[in-house]
């Protein structure tokens, strides 16, 4: 069978975890810690970097930060992750779904102004499969009713809109090193910040709520509980883990494209035939080859379609589920019907996509995909 995912190990990581477990500093914000949050403002310029558990640990940063209320409205894609909504209704808000384009799963960016309202409180891009979504009109929504922007990016690591990197636009962006992820450590996420006025609370909040971090930089002679927060921190186990992997990123990033556009190349018939639909980048956007996805015409042809590549031992998996159908929302949802969320829910695939997924595995893959539509 070909795996959907396989971890890419650099070679260098376990060396890094001796390295953190000799120097007896095992909890976070050790050596391994600052040399990746350091990495990450140095090369993507974010204003400050705060390695996390998970993704869902840097979203729930964020929702504190922007002092989410009960009532508070959040709006985000209904084709996205969970942990996207949930971190926001942790805090009491309403979730308002907005649909995705046609063309792609980003969010229909045209049909935001229409969701906002007087207790509107910020807007969650999910920059799709590492895609952009269109930021200027976001920005400019986000600035002219004055509300915060949250793009989530755990997807788009080393991705760009119009030369900036995803996660370093809005307030804050949020990222994950999950295994699936390009860059990874196991579990893991990030926090950048780039609200100047967010910069000094958020590292409190990262510290449990507490002014620690300003006390071992020599800022205050004793540190204290002065804010909300919680555990957010990884250890230094992971933080080592994943330094070794920022060191060959852009070997991973390069070897990802060369598989992307592998797929790109041999399904482009199919394409242009009208049996299916490949990912679309916009001009604005780069293209970091986190994934490689399909849309099927139906249901039924997806349906079909996992089937064939499982029985020819290929592992290709389908998506989200739209969320404001979801069990336990969907009785909170306003009633629009999103057919765009609801058509990649329906027909999207996934195919294989790692490091070191062989180009004669592809050309396997490729061969049953036109087998099935033959």
């Amino acid at each position: 069978m070909i795996p959907f995912n396989q971890p890419f190990l650099t070679g260098r990581e376990t060396e890094y975890i001796v390295d953190a477990v000799n120097s007896k500093k095992l909890s976070g914000n050790g050596k391994y810690t600052k040399l990746c949050q350091a990495y990450f403002e140095n090369e993507f310029r974010f204003k400050k970097a705060l390695l996390t558990s998970s993704c869902t640990d840097a979203l729930e940063m964020a929702s504190i930060l922007l002092d989410i209320e009960p009532g508070d409205e959040v709006i985000m894609p209904s084709y996205t992750f969970v942990s996207t909504a949930n971190a926001f209704v942790l805090r009491g808000a309403k979730i308002v779904f907005a649909d995705s384009r046609a063309d792609q799963p980003n969010m229909d960016e045209e049909k935001l102004e229409s969701l906002i309202t007087e207790r509107t409180k910020a807007i969650v891009p999910v920059h799709y499969a590492g895609v952009a979504c269109e930021m200027d009109t976001i920005m400019n929504l986000a600035k002219k009713y004055n509300i915060k922007v949250v793009e989530d990016a755990a997807q788009a690591i080393d991705s760009t809109y119009k030369d900036k990197y995803l996660g370093g636009i809005g307030d804050f962006g949020t990222f994950s090193f999950h295994e699936t992820k390009n860059i990874i450590s196991g579990e893991g996420g990030m926090l950048a910040v780039n609200n100047p006025q967010a910069l000094g609370r958020s590292e409190i909040i990262w510290e449990k709520g507490t002014n620690r971090a300003a006390f071992f930089r020599g800022e205050v002679d004793k540190y204290g509980w002065v804010d909300i927060g919680s555990s957010f921190l990884p250890s230094e186990v992971v933080a080592a883990f994943l330094y070794a992997q920022l060191e060959k990123k852009s070997e991973i990033q390069s070897r990802r494209s060369r598989i992307w556009n592998q797929y790109r190349e041999g399904l482009k018939e199919l394409e242009s035939d009208g049996k299916l639909s490949l990912p679309v980048i916009p001009e604005y956007a780069t293209n970091n080859a986190h994934m490689f996805y399909i849309v099927c015409l139906n249901a039924s042809d997806r349906k079909n379609l996992l089937v064939h590549l499982k029985e020819n031992g290929v592992h290709a998996v389908f998506h989200y589920l739209s969320l404001h159908k979801s069990d336990f929302y969907r009785d909170n949802h306003d009633g629009r019907i999103l057919e765009n969320s609801d058509n990649f829910s329906d027909c999207l695939v996934r195919l294989p996509m790692f490091y070191d997924l062989t180009e004669n595995q592809v050309n396997y893959i490729l061969e049953k995909i036109h087998e099935f539509y033959k």
